[in-house]
């Protein structure tokens, strides 16, 4: 897929149901998330992260850079960019904004808004050490291929729902960043 390609299917679809259908009775936290698609010698790939191993929420956890919305954030949008800047040192300038998905609700208590963009691709990511262990891109065509798309059904506060996994090499990508790739892949089929 092109990078034409990706802005006309994401741009002209509907955006459909999230995957993720669990929702949490109590008051969530506000974050986002950016997906950065990077074109990498006319290939698409998607910028993930590891987060660091010392973390107390979801350490080693493959996710996309972002998090919980501060006061001073004028938007989700906002949230998105800074935390990215702050994570990896990808500056908003480089940075060009699509959409969002729908959001996704987490059993730690957030609801998370995706933020779909195009970055810049960085030779060298800055990244900080206190929240992130690797930078790493896959291939978005990867996500688009539905053998790769695996689900677990179980079960949380008696109610049933899927956790989802996407293993990219010797990365076991999972759980809400896994459902939120699910949902971009069934935009762009």
């Amino acid at each position: 897929m092109t990078k034409d390609e990706f802005v006309q299917r994401f741009q002209m679809q509907a955006l459909p149901a999230s995957v993720h259908k669990f929702r949490y009775p109590h008051k969530l936290k506000s974050a986002a998330v950016l997906i950065p698609i990077v074109s990498n010698q006319g290939q698409l790939e998607v910028l993930l992260t590891k987060r660091a191993s010392h973390l107390r929420h979801h350490p080693g956890q493959i996710s996309f850079p972002g998090g919980k919305a501060e006061p001073s954030d004028q938007n989700l949008i906002a949230t998105a960019l800074r935390e990215t800047q702050e994570e990896i040192g990808l500056k908003p300038e480089n940075i060009q904004i699509l959409g969002q998905l729908k959001s996704y609700q987490t059993i730690s208590g957030y609801e998370i808004t995706p933020i779909v963009a195009f970055a810049q691709k960085e030779q060298n990511y800055q990244f900080d050490d206190n929240e992130v262990a690797e930078v790493f891109h896959v291939p978005l065509s990867h996500f688009l291929k539905r053998e790769h798309h695996i689900k677990v059904a179980t079960f949380h506060q008696g109610k049933s729902h899927n956790i989802h996994f996407m293993p990219y090499q010797n990365h076991n990508i999972w759980g809400a960043t896994a459902a939120i790739l699910h949902d971009l892949s069934v935009l762009l089929n």
